[in-house]
């Protein structure tokens, strides 16, 4: 072989060893770093600003609210800075005005409890305050407190003839909002917890018709009220949207979709009651309401009138003793004890 010839794949072999080591460092080794444009954090002191939408009436809570850096040529004399404002005493505060997701908390948009406004900055749109008395024994034992959800149960009494009368009891309406008891709107604690505390009177949080129909109920019988479970609210808002009673709009955005479903779970319920009688819990007590002599009167002549058919009205003797219905042919007839 021509010694050119050699040389010159000699070089070849080289070149291609040094291009195969070569490809082989540059797929086994780590990918190049990319930069990324990482935004300066703000340099300034740090405020409060809301966590989520805080719609007019929403009562501050600790998770509503938290301080975030701020940039300092922005700072307003409104804000509440860190290290000058204590959010414990924010907590149970209403919100006057809309604050939105991230936006600073100004001192004018929060109403303080005792303040002036602060029940009605409290009320949702179109709601109402009503007020019932309520003791020791109808009130929970005072196990109630602002913020809460409970049911209104009307105990009465219904008279009648001349039998026993009927007892009866009926939870008239569902899950309404505890605004105050007495005349506080706060909660009081001591040590880290809560005081329970014996009231005379709880403010409740209602539609103008349901405002009616507590005034109503109070002049009827005995108003109770009946503390509801943080979880039975969200159980009734899944029945309600699985059955379809509760539609959210269409083309509602993530935040507009929780707002409506967070009225709705805070909405008064005003539908079919429940109720339990003298009979459900005894079998001395009655189960139907007691009927006067006169109805039963009537009663009988209506059900013996088929048998006197053709007979004027007055020309009908009425028995008082006890009857049975016998059927003869396709029409039934109430016939008396011992008569043929």
């Amino acid at each position: 072989m021509d010694k050119k010839k050699l040389l010159l794949l000699l070089g070849a072999l080289v070149i291609a060893v040094g291009t195969a080591l070569a490809a082989r460092s540059l797929f086994a080794g780590a990918a190049a770093p990319r930069a990324e444009a990482v935004a300066p954090a703000p340099k300034g002191p740090k405020v409060l600003v809301a966590q989520r939408a805080l719609p007019v009436g929403t009562i501050i809570t600790a998770d509503a609210i938290s301080f975030q850096a701020w940039p300092k040529e922005m700072i307003q004399d409104a804000y509440f800075i860190d290290g000058e404002a204590d959010t414990a005493k924010l907590v149970g505060t209403v919100v006057r005005f809309p604050i939105t997701a991230g936006q600073p908390v100004t001192q004018g948009a929060l109403v303080a409890p005792g303040d002036r406004g602060f029940l009605a900055a409290a009320l949702g749109p179109g709601m109402r305050a009503v007020t019932i008395p309520v003791s020791a024994k109808t009130g929970v034992a005072g196990f109630v407190f602002p913020g809460d959800h409970v049911d209104l149960v009307l105990t009465q009494t219904v008279g009648g003839g001349e039998g026993s009368p009927l007892n009866a009891s009926e939870t008239i309406l569902r899950n309404l909002r505890v605004l105050a008891t007495d005349q506080s709107t706060e909660t009081e604690t001591a040590d880290g917890k809560t005081v329970v505390r014996a009231f005379r009177t709880v403010t409740l949080e209602v539609t103008p018709r349901i405002a009616e129909k507590v005034s109503v109920a109070q002049t009827i019988g005995t108003l109770s009220l009946s503390l509801r479970s943080i979880a039975d609210n969200q159980a009734e808002l899944d029945r309600a949207v699985a059955s379809g009673a509760l539609k959210v709009p269409a083309g509602a955005s993530k935040e507009e979709e929780e707002k409506f479903l967070k009225q709705a779970m805070n909405r008064p319920l005003d539908g079919a009651s429940s109720f339990v009688t003298g009979g459900d819990v005894s079998r001395f007590q009655r189960r139907t309401v007691p009927v006067s002599r006169e109805a039963a009167a009537a009663a009988r002549a209506a059900a013996y009138a088929p048998r006197m058919s053709g007979q004027p009205a007055s020309a009908i003797a009425v028995p008082t003793g006890p009857m049975v219905r016998v059927t003869r042919g396709k029409e039934p007839v109430a016939v008396p004890v011992g008569r043929n």
